[in-house]
């Protein structure tokens, strides 16, 4: 294979590596609570955590309702997050997963205010 083929070669892979790393940055997860409309989100090399929801507002078509990360759902150490919903409807909180440790943190929206997480443990 020519050199210039080669190179050319060698940059599409190099675009298609970078643009499938950087599609998903974020990754989105309903809560099991079946009269919750909530969502989570984590930063999926960071960990940190976020969540959502919608609220009603008189005479308006409603709010979303944002919450900050709190204790233990900053940002973590860098690696390869995820989120998992368990199948327990009346569960509000979901399962931040470390794709690369195994390790596991409950995470949920403490006292309408800010999103905490358990430690990690497996």
């Amino acid at each position: 294979m020519p050199l210039i083929t080669r190179l050319t070669f060698a940059a599409a892979l190099l675009v298609g590596f970078v643009t499938s790393a950087s599609a998903e940055i974020y990754q989105f997860v309903a809560t099991p609570h079946t009269s919750l409309n909530r969502i989570y989100r984590v930063d999926t090399t960071t960990g940190e955590m976020g969540a959502c929801q919608f609220g009603l507002k008189d005479n308006t078509v409603g709010v979303t309702l944002c919450y900050p990360p709190g204790e233990g759902a900053g940002p973590q150490g860098p690696s390869d997050y995820g989120l998992v919903a368990s199948n327990h409807q009346q569960e509000a909180g979901v399962f931040r997963i470390n794709k690369r440790t195994g390790e596991m943190s409950i995470c949920y929206v403490l006292n309408d205010e800010k999103i905490v997480c358990t430690p990690a443990a497996k």
